[in-house]
């Protein structure tokens, strides 16, 4: 095995990399031999596209399924969900307006 010498790292990089040991419960050198080892990784097509091919056949193709319908649904249900929030906040407001006054 071979040995390397890194200088002149950022501290930010360094501290980075050592919270990710601590996460990991693994040595600083550790995570740097595996970031390394990932990075030098020679970039094969064929083997990303069979990835591609393999999760895309765990997804089924429906034509008829509308993205946009989706998040147009998704958006009105959140507007919907925000004004309801606004009144019984305003409700709650409007309640306990009179018992301040009251006493």
């Amino acid at each position: 095995m071979g040995q390397m010498l890194v200088r002149n790292l950022d501290e930010s990089v360094i501290e980075r990399l050592k919270q990710k040991a601590l996460e990991r419960g693994t040595s600083l050198e550790q995570v740097a031999r595996e970031v390394l080892t990932e990075a030098a990784k020679v970039d094969d097509r064929a083997a990303w596209a069979a990835k591609m091919d393999a999760l895309r056949a765990q997804t089924k193709f429906d034509p008829t399924w509308d993205s946009v319908a989706v998040i147009r649904e998704w958006r009105d249900r959140d507007r919907l969900t925000r004004l309801y929030e606004e009144r019984e906040a305003e409700r709650a407001a409007a309640t306990e307006q009179p018992k301040a006054e009251g006493t």
